[in-house]
């Protein structure tokens, strides 16, 4: 992959591919958009450049653009499943209340959004689906967009800095190499397999209150 990248890293066509990456992310969560956008930043720790007509151009993408990118098309990813859910219907509900995953999060979902509290929705940006589960549950729970939009754009950029990060120093550090990515990748992982572990965590029950 990271040969794949390395010869879009010179082109705009890098931010775009991410950018549809992240998308449809929120759909196909089988898509690599945590490794695309570690590969490009890795990429950009390389600081590839080439001589044409005898001037030097620099062919390393703009790290700040690549966030950007990877955090605006995350969020613009949650709100079109949020939105779908929203209108889904009876059926959606129906696929719900079949799935005991989707309507155990659905459920701690809405609980933290009611108390303000919704640091469920940036945990669950890093968890395998995890970001999938959260914006179908909030808009077929009907959650308000502004108890949602301003999480889940704080997610969008804690998940882009973090993953940009990490293809960054990792490259820095280790080399822009296999090894480099591998080892950010690694880490994405780690963070992502943590954040699984938090949302299949069940909600604590309020203690009992106890009459005198």
């Amino acid at each position: 992959m990271l040969d794949s990248v390395g010869s879009l890293t010179g082109s705009p066509w890098i931010y775009v591919v991410v950018a549809v990456s992240v998308v449809l992310d929120v759909f196909l969560p089988v898509l690599p958009s945590g490794v695309l956008v570690i590969t490009a930043a890795t990429a950009a720790a390389a600081g590839s450049t080439s001589v044409v007509d005898g001037q030097v151009a620099h062919d390393a993408p703009s790290l700040l653009v690549l966030a950007l990118c990877a955090a605006t098309a995350s969020v613009l990813g949650d709100l079109v499943a949020y939105r779908l859910a929203w209108r889904g219907g009876e059926r959606l509900d129906r696929a719900i209340a079949r799935s005991r995953r989707l309507t155990s999060a659905q459920e701690r979902l809405g609980s933290a959004l009611a108390k303000g509290g919704g640091v469920l929705v940036v945990i669950a940006r890093f968890a395998p689906a995890g970001r999938s589960v959260v914006s179908l549950g909030a808009g077929a729970a009907h959650r308000k967009v502004k108890e949602f939009l301003p999480w889940s754009a704080l997610a969008g950029v804690a998940w882009a800095g973090y993953s940009v990060g990490l293809g960054y120093f990792g490259g820095q550090w280790l080399g822009a190499g296999w090894f480099g990515a591998a080892v950010s990748l690694v880490a994405l992982f780690l963070a992502g397999t943590l954040a699984a572990y938090v949302m299949r965590r069940p909600a604590a029950e309020p203690a009992a209150v106890t009459a005198s």
